[in-house]
């Protein structure tokens, strides 16, 4: 068994590598040490002792509660910790229950996020046959699959799943289905000849590779990988080595949690030296630490971001995106490059007839994967009734030379069959036939299968009139080579053969797969098929190609507009990746990168090559992996989309994994943030445009709170400063922290995506929460509400107001500020002053509508009075806090119009400059 994966080494290790696939049979089996009729069991036990059991190795993961426990150890949770503490002491114990509640939550999100990865494999695990027949001492055995080893002759027919790579040395009519590996939409035909040594993954036509599936034919293979060695094992290994990364919305978190908590203790530090050097005493200079630090700490902050992405989750969740992991929400607002899976993805996943070439010419077919719908156009017009005939007996031969059926089950049409034979019959239907009546009018009497080798199927059919008709279709090459004519069955005239080749490369070219129709009259009254293979007459030519989804055509450009590029990435071949990007209108589709020159690539070429490629082909999982790692080490931030095994590891490695939910393997969906309940890339685009209204969302939440907060806090710095009494007492500021928090920040995280959202290129990966136009704004609203408190607070005792109506009337007064301020920060970068803006949101306005009860309560009642020392107001009072409030709207809206558009001017308000 090699060390290297699909290396040609003999079991005792001591020649030179070389790959199976590259090798003929006779050589294989000599260096496996294998007889022509199997292993027998004490060489099974030798190499099942030397190489293990044919599984996937189990993850040795972290206990549970170590996982746990160690998600408490972040700077952010020690802010909150303490936050709590304070509360606690302050015997705010409602405060105190909703901070804790967010840091069990941040827990929680990290908790089941170091989890995914074992659950992805595990995911992979299930696909190892669970049974498989094989030869040993000549006698077919039906065993477990896990005792499989090196050197065993595995049995396959249809519908088996390979239990291990095979090289096969017999294969009758084999197809099989390796998209989970290579993304290739159609199944591979299968050979036992040897093929290059450079050849691709999806290239290697004498190998099954574990996972796959057998869907047609029958095959012999003896097993050159098992376990952990095979490609879906070295898939395995991948994942458990990809580094999961910290969502940009948590590294920010992180660093603005050590950021605040530095300018909390020092500023608290600095505030209680200054206290002691005014001669206050040490017990009532802590009271006021204690107040300042309940004012600058913004307790309800961590509480709102969490219900900002639980909202965007739920939003998402009614447009087809299911999120996994919340803080991928506000992941995919910052998205500057998507690298999308071409199959099922940007396409169908189905294949579909979309040109057809006859004698008159060429023709265009419309519809949309298998729905039996659609047109037949010539230069973008209905074709003439002469030519519709020709289309309805080009359709006619070739559902009669055909195995496939097409099924509807709750509106949604499928294939039973071969992809591109189920394409032929949805085809009849749009050419108008029903294909079961013209099987059932025409009964097939003999048959070629179509074989790998020879490229195409014959079929004879005894027509309503005794007569006999024969029909071929297949590789347009080997079908020419059987006709003599062209045109109708019926009525042909001679070939043309250049033209058809002419019309077969242009097809080609333009990534079509290829098919050949013919047919020939047929005399004889009992006629065997290969007499129907010579002298035929070519019908026409069918180009197929799975299909880009419709909605994806909008969805790019939608992406482009924004500032996301889109690059693809399959496994596909490149034609007809290129094919489709350039039906997509994706940028520089005309160029692609093939794995195999990717492959030859260090680092820093890869970096420098993903900058200007949009086309990625033939590539492995190693070098989606690589592609996602390049375009992140640029600075990208980087969502990846994929369906199949061979997608997990980039799925993992991204800053936002998109799975496929219908067609998607479990793989894939466990590796992955997200999952697409309709395997649509305009979900995406769906999904973009809700994280960047959870980010706006997050950032008006930051802009109303940090200046709320730091008003709070300059009150407390400047009063012991000037040695002034304190215009509130640390409860009272707790009070308007906690009511205010839930009552006008929370509000924020409701608020709907504004217009241009998706006008705007992608923000900077590298930007702060803050940009300098929030800094500025923190201030300067900071500044503005301590100098209104002040002002309500003085001109109370002026007016020989006690103590406690003075601190009541600035409790009022700053509610009022940041309840107009509220109104002001729900458009950052366009004025508020208007119809839209003021008449607010419902949860604007229930919030307002609940800030005013809560107010009235702490100022008149006889409760809040024994608890809060507030008392009540007398109207003309009433009248300056509204006015208080409505003066800082007003300046602020002159702020947004004079410095907010100079900040706008330079890309800065409220977002950063574009991502270069």
């Amino acid at each position: 068994m090699p060390k290297h994966r699909d290396q040609a080494t003999p079991v005792d290790g001591d020649a030179p590598p070389v790959p199976w696939h590259a090798l003929d049979a006779r050589t294989l089996s000599t260096r496996l040490d294998t007889p022509v009729d199997g292993l027998n069991e004490a060489e099974v036990r030798k190499r099942l002792e030397q190489w293990g059991p044919n599984q996937l190795p189990h993850a040795r993961s972290t206990p549970a509660w170590r996982r746990f426990a160690r998600q408490f150890n972040n700077l952010l949770i020690y802010v909150l910790l303490i936050s709590a503490a304070t509360t606690l002491a302050l015997q705010h114990f409602i405060d105190t229950s909703v901070i804790l509640a967010v840091v069990l939550a941040n827990a929680l999100i990290g908790f089941i996020q170091e989890g995914r990865a074992e659950q992805a494999i595990e995911a992979i695990r299930s696909l190892i046959a669970p049974r498989t027949t094989v030869l040993r001492e000549g006698t077919r055995r039906s065993i477990d699959a896990t005792a499989i080893v090196p050197g065993d002759l595995v049995l396959l027919e249809a519908g088996d799943r390979v239990p291990a790579d095979l090289r096969l040395l017999h294969a009758s009519r084999m197809r099989i289905d390796e998209s989970l590996l290579t993304g290739e939409s159609v199944a591979i035909d299968k050979q036992v000849d040897a093929v290059p040594q450079g050849a691709g993954l999806g290239d290697r036509l004498n190998m099954a590779f574990s996972g796959t599936l057998v869907v047609a034919g029958q095959g012999l293979g003896i097993v050159v990988a098992t376990g952990i060695r095979t490609e879906i094992g070295r898939i395995s290994t991948l994942l458990r080595n990809v580094q999961t990364l910290k969502t940009p919305l948590l590294k920010k978190m992180d660093r603005f949690g050590r950021q605040l908590a530095a300018v909390i203790l020092g500023v608290s530090m600095a505030v209680f030296i200054g206290a002691l050097a005014r001669g206050i005493p040490w017990d009532d200079a802590f009271l006021v630490v204690v107040g300042l630090a309940v004012s600058a700490i913004p307790e309800g902050l961590p509480a709102v971001l969490s219900i900002t992405l639980a909202l965007g989750v739920r939003r998402m969740a009614a447009r087809q995106a299911i999120v996994r992991l919340m803080p991928a929400v506000e992941t995919l607002g910052a998205v500057t490059v998507i690298c999308s899976d071409k199959t099922g993805t940007l396409t169908r996943n189905e294949m579909m007839v979309a040109q057809i070439v006859t004698a008159g010419g060429d023709i265009e077919v419309t519809g949309d994967g298998y729905q039996p719908h659609g047109e037949f156009l010539r230069d973008g017009q209905p074709v003439a009734q002469t030519e519709a005939q020709a289309i309805r007996e080009l359709a006619e031969m070739a559902v009669l030379c055909n195995d496939a059926e097409l099924q509807a089950h709750d509106g949604l049409w499928s294939v039973s069959g071969d992809p591109m034979e189920g394409a032929l019959v949805v085809l009849a239907h749009k050419a108008g036939l029903d294909p079961h009546t013209v099987r059932a009018n025409n009964p097939r009497v003999s048959e070629i299968p179509f074989d790998s080798v020879q490229k195409f199927m014959a079929t004879v059919h005894r027509l309503p009139d005794g007569r006999h008709l024969g029909c071929v279709k297949g590789a347009p090459e080997q079908v020419l080579d059987m006709c003599a004519a062209q045109g109708s069955a019926a009525d042909a005239a001679p070939l043309s053969r250049a033209e058809w080749e002419t019309a077969i490369d242009r097809l080609a070219h333009a990534g079509y797969r290829v098919m050949a129709v013919a047919a020939r009259p047929l005399t004889k009254a009992d006629c065997a098929a290969d007499e129907a293979i010579q002298n035929l007459t070519l019908i026409g030519l069918v180009g197929l190609q799975d299909p880009p989804r419709q909605e994806a055509l909008a969805a790019v450009a939608e992406c482009q507009h924004a500032g996301i590029r889109v690059k693809m990435i399959t496994g596909d071949h490149v034609g007809t990746a290129m094919a489709i990007a350039r039906q997509l209108g994706l940028h520089d589709g005309d160029k692609a990168l093939l794995g195999t020159r990717l492959e030859k690539m260090d680092d820093e070429a890869l970096r420098e090559a993903v900058r200007h490629t949009t086309v990625f082909a033939r590539t492995t999982p190693e070098h989606k992996l690589r592609l996602v790692q390049a375009l992140q080490a640029n600075g990208e931030v980087v969502a990846m989309t994929g369906d199949g095994i061979n997608d997990a590891p980039a799925l993992k490695q991204a800053d936002v994994g998109v799975a496929m939910g219908k067609k998607g393997t479990e793989a894939a969906k466990e590796a992955a943030e997200m999952v697409l309940a309709d395997d649509n890339f305009a979900t995406i685009v769906t999904a973009i445009r809700e994280g960047r209204t959870v980010y706006d969302n997050l950032r008006k939440v930051i802009a109303w709170t940090l200046p709320t907060n730091g008003g709070e806090s300059l009150i407390f710095i400047v009063a012991i400063a000037l040695g002034l009494t304190l215009p509130l007492s640390p409860l009272q500021v707790l009070w308007i922290n906690t009511i205010t928090a839930i009552g006008l920040g929370l509000v924020l995280a409701f608020e709907p995506a504004e217009p241009a959202v998706m006008n705007r290129p992608p923000r900077r990966p590298d930007s702060g929460l803050l940009s300098n136009y929030l800094i500025w704004r923190v201030i300067l609203v900071s500044v503005l509400m301590a100098g209104g408190t002040f002002l309500a607070f003085e001109t109370a005792l002026a007016l020989g107001r006690d103590l406690e109506t003075a601190r009541t009337l600035a409790v009022n007064a700053i509610v009022a500020m940041e309840a107009f301020y509220l109104f002001n920060v729900r458009f950052l970068d366009t004025r508020s002053l208007s119809l839209q803006g003021l008449k607010g949101t419902p949860a604007v306005l229930a919030g307002l509508s609940a800030i005013i009860l809560l107010q009235l309560a702490f100022t008149y009642t006889p409760q809040a009075r024994m608890l809060f020392d507030s008392r009540p107001l007398a109207w003309l009072d009433g009248a300056a806090v509204i006015g208080t409030g409505l003066a800082l709207f007003t300046l602020m809206e002159l702020e947004k119009l004079i410095i907010g558009r100079r900040f706008s001017v330079h890309g800065q308000s409220p977002h950063e400059k574009p991502h270069a």
